[in-house]
């Protein structure tokens, strides 16, 4: 314990600088070869180190020796297999230069590509009047409604969201769960309100739409399968026929950086349906 403490009390805001600038470097390179082959061949070389380790210890001269000119040849495989993913992290490192600007403009194109593929896929789900439900999460957590679903964790494309929704396939009858930039899971259930008071024409998407805000703080889209009217609920209210131009603004608010633009737009929201 006197070592510990004596290690606390030499370290600099120097060291803390180092190793947090290590961390996040180790993890972007992690990030990068996430779910690629590189993360395999990774593990492998992580799992012959610690053998050549092992082997040095118990004096194995001839398991180490081979092991060692392993690593050495390995090395420069490494430079060959790893070549697409070291090419795509230089140029990514290229695009953003690590500056503020630069970052703040590539979350922006992403913001403005992921709100043109919701659009996209809203906008041929209402002309075919399909019937959609996407729930957006925010703080309130939702893996108890993703676990009743299927999990996709996919990037979000209209693509998907189209074919998700097409009538007889095995997710169409459920909500998508959107979190951040990721479709999170399709196919899930969501509770009913027990509002009486509601327009009949509101049929079962519509009244699980409010119930899931009702009980948290998400935010849904219902295409109608009857009319292919668009909606937007929020705290168990429901504003309807929503046109692409209005949906677009509404995407753009739940995308947006801007944690106090939520709010104000929620707010606003808020205070015209209730007027």
């Amino acid at each position: 314990m006197d070592y510990v403490k004596e290690l606390l009390l030499n370290v600099s805001i120097r060291d803390l600088i180092d190793v947090i600038v290590v961390a996040y470097v180790f993890y972007k390179l992690y990030k990068l070869i996430e779910e690629t082959r590189a993360e395999q061949l990774l593990k492998g070389i992580v799992v012959l180190l610690v053998f050549t380790k092992i082997s040095e210890i118990l004096k194995l001269y001839t398991i180490n020796f081979i092991f060692g000119k392993t690593i050495e040849v390995g090395l420069i495989a490494l430079l060959i297999v790893f070549q697409p993913e070291l090419r795509k992290g230089l140029e990514r490192m290229g695009r953003a230069r690590f500056l503020g600007k630069s970052l703040i403009e590539l979350q922006k194109e992403e913001q403005r590509r992921i709100v043109g593929e919701l659009v996209e896929a809203i906008g041929a789900l209402s002309r075919q009047n399909i019937g959609a439900l996407i729930v957006f999460k925010q703080t309130t957590g939702l893996n108890d409604v993703i676990d009743t679903g299927t999990r996709i964790n996919g990037e979000i494309s209209s693509g998907i969201l189209i074919n998700i929704f097409i009538p007889n396939t095995p997710l169409h009858d459920g909500a998508v769960i959107i979190e951040d930039e990721q479709i999170r899971a399709a196919g899930c259930l969501l509770p009913l309100t027990d509002k009486k008071d509601l327009n009949k024409d509101l049929g079962t998407r519509h009244r699980a739409a409010i119930g899931i805000t009702e009980d948290s703080d998400c935010i849904v889209l219902v295409v109608s399968e009857e009319t292919g009217a668009i909606s937007y609920v929020v705290n168990g209210k429901i504003e309807r026929y929503l046109d692409l131009d209005k949906l677009k603004e509404y995407l753009e608010h739940i995308y947006s950086r801007d944690e106090q633009d939520k709010k104000n737009l929620i707010a606003k929201w808020r205070n015209k349906n209730e007027a």
